[in-house]
C-alpha cells in the first residue's frame, strides 16, 4: 500500500481576497467576489465584468509589496505576483524554508496557469506598434513566461528539485497537484510546492473570451448574479484572476519535521477527450473516466464520497455535461451527493481553478461544511434530482471530497482529497 501524500500548507489569492482565511470566510458566509472590470474602459463592451483580486486599500485585499519588492513587480506579470504571494503563504503554514541542500533537492515546484502573461504581452505589442521594438524592456519575456511562476518561486526560495508548469486550460492547476503527487511516489522528490495562478483580465482575453460566446453579459448591471452555475439562466462564465498553491509531502516526512497533516491527497485522474476544442463530450464520458480513476486510486467507493466541488463554470454546455458524468459516476441525480462549483463566488480562475477549488475541498474536510453553491434560482433541467447546494454553506460530515476540473482542448482532472485521521 502506498504512503499516504498530506496537505500541510495552503495559500490563496483570488477575488475574494488575500490568504485562506479570508477566502474561506468570505465563501461559506456566501459573498462575491464578482464586480465591475475597472481593470481597463469597457465602455461599450459586451462584457463588463470580472473577478479581479481586490487591492490592498480594500478590507482583505492583496498587497504585492507585501510579497515582491517593487523592483521585481515592474518586471513580471500579475500572474507572478499572485504566485509569490499563495506560495508564500503555503510554504508559512506547513513551516518549510530549507537551508540544508539535501532538503532544497528533494523539493519539487509545479505551478501551472492556463495563459501566463497575456497583459504584459498585450502591453509589449502595444510598445511595439506605438513606440518601436526597441522600446522593450529586456525583462518582457521573462515576464511573461508561463513556467516563470514556477522559476521565480525556485528562485526565491532556493527549491532545486523538479519543477514544471503545466499549461492545461482550465485544468492545469489540477493537473500540477497530480504532477506532484506522481514526483513523490516516483521517489523524484520528498515534498512538493503545486497550484496555480492566473492573471488574465485584460482586453485581449475579455474580448476573445467574448467572441467565442463565452463569457456572461447578461448580469452587467448586477455583477454578485453573473456566475450561476447549474441555474438555468447561467449565460457563460466569469473571467476571474488569482492563485492557490499547496505543500503536499510524504506522510511520514511530514511527522519527522512535526508539521500538521490537514488532509490527505488520496486520488488522482486525468483523461482527454478527443472530441472538440472548447466542449467535452455532451455525456461527459471522458470526465467520468477521469474521476472514477481518482476513486481508483484513492481505493474509496463512489458512495464513499460526501461532497463534490463541481468543475461548473455557468456554462449551458458545460454544466450539462458535467452534470451527466456525475450521474455517470454516482447514479441517477448523482446518487444524492451534494455538490456546488465554487466558482459561484470567485468566478472562473483559468488556470488557477482547480487549485482554489482543491484548498476549498480540503477546508471542506477540516472544517465539515460543505461551501455554498450561488445563484441556483431556477435548476437547470438537467439537474433535476441532483442535491445542490444552494445559497447557504450545510453542516455535514465528510471524509472524501471529488473536486473536478476540465479545460479547453478536452483536458480533465479529478483529484479526491480525504479527511486526515
Amino acid at each position: 500500500m502506498q504512503e499516504p501524500i498530506v496537505v500541510t500548507g495552503m495559500g490563496a489569492v483570488s477575488p475574494l481576497g488575500a490568504g485562506v482565511e479570508t477566502n474561506w470566510r468570505r465563501l461559506v458566509a456566501g459573498d462575491s467576489g464578482i464586480g465591475r472590470n475597472d481593470r481597463f474602459d469597457t465602455e461599450g463592451w459586451k462584457c463588463r465584468i470580472a473577478g479581479l483580486v481586490p487591492g490592498r486599500d480594500a478590507p482583505g485585499g492583496f498587497d504585492p509589496e507585501a510579497v515582491m519588492d517593487p523592483r521585481d513587480l515592474r518586471r513580471t506579470d500579475l500572474f507572478i505576483h499572485y504566485a509569490m504571494a499563495a506560495a508564500s503563504e503555503a510554504l508559512g503554514q506547513a513551516g518549510w524554508h530549507p537551508e540544508a541542500e539535501a532538503e532544497r533537492t528533494r523539493t519539487a515546484t509545479v505551478i501551472a496557469t492556463g495563459v501566463g502573461g497575456v497583459p504584459a504581452i498585450t502591453a509589449a505589442s502595444e510598445t511595439v506598434r506605438t513606440d518601436g521594438v526597441r522600446r522593450l524592456s529586456p525583462f518582457v519575456v521573462p515576464s511573461f513566461l508561463p513556467n516563470l511562476a514556477a522559476g521565480q518561486v525556485t528562485i526565491r526560495f532556493g527549491f532545486r528539485g523538479p519543477s514544471g508548469a503545466p499549461v492545461t486550460a482550465c485544468a492545469a492547476s489540477a493537473q500540477a497537484i497530480g504532477d506532484a503527487v506522481r514526483l513523490i511516489r516516483n521517489g523524484e522528490a520528498d515534498i512538493a510546492l503545486c497550484g496555480g495562478s492566473e492573471g488574465c483580465v485584460d482586453p485581449v482575453a475579455i474580448g476573445g473570451f467574448t467572441a467565442a460566446k463565452a463569457l456572461s453579459f447578461n448580469f452587467n448591471d448586477e455583477p454578485w448574479r453573473a456566475s450561476r452555475p447549474f441555474d438555468a439562466d447561467h449565460d457563460g462564465f466569469v473571467l476571474s484572476e488569482g492563485a492557490a498553491a499547496l505543500v503536499i509531502e510524504r506522510l511520514s516526512h511530514a511527522e519527522a519535521r512535526g508539521a500538521t497533516p490537514l488532509a490527505i491527497v488520496a486520488g488522482y485522474g486525468t483523461t482527454t477527450d478527443a472530441h472538440h476544442v472548447t466542449a467535452g463530450w455532451p455525456d461527459g464520458r471522458e470526465a467520468a473516466r477521469a474521476m472514477r480513476l481518482a476513486l481508483g486510486m484513492a481505493g474509496v467507493e463512489p458512495d464513499a464520497i460526501g461532497y463534490v466541488n463541481a468543475h461548473a463554470t455557468s456554462t449551458p454546455v458545460g454544466d450539462a455535461a458535467e452534470l451527466a458524468a456525475l450521474a455517470a459516476v454516482f447514479g441517477p441525480g448523482g446518487g444524492g451527493v451534494p455538490v456546488s462549483s465554487t466558482k459561484s463566488a470567485t468566478g472562473h480562475m483559468l488556470g488557477a481553478a482547480g487549485a482554489i477549488e482543491a484548498i476549498f475541498s480540503v477546508l471542506a474536510l477540516r472544517h465539515q461544511i460543505l461551501p455554498p453553491g450561488l445563484n441556483i434560482e431556477r435548476p437547470m433541467a438537467e439537474a433535476d434530482g441532483f442535491d445542490l447546494i444552494g445559497s447557504a454553506a450545510r453542516p455535514a460530515a465528510v471524509d472524501h471530497v471529488l473536486s473536478n476540473a476540465f479545460g479547453f482542448g478536452g483536458v480533465n482532472a479529478a483529484l479526491v482529497f480525504s479527511r486526515f485521521r
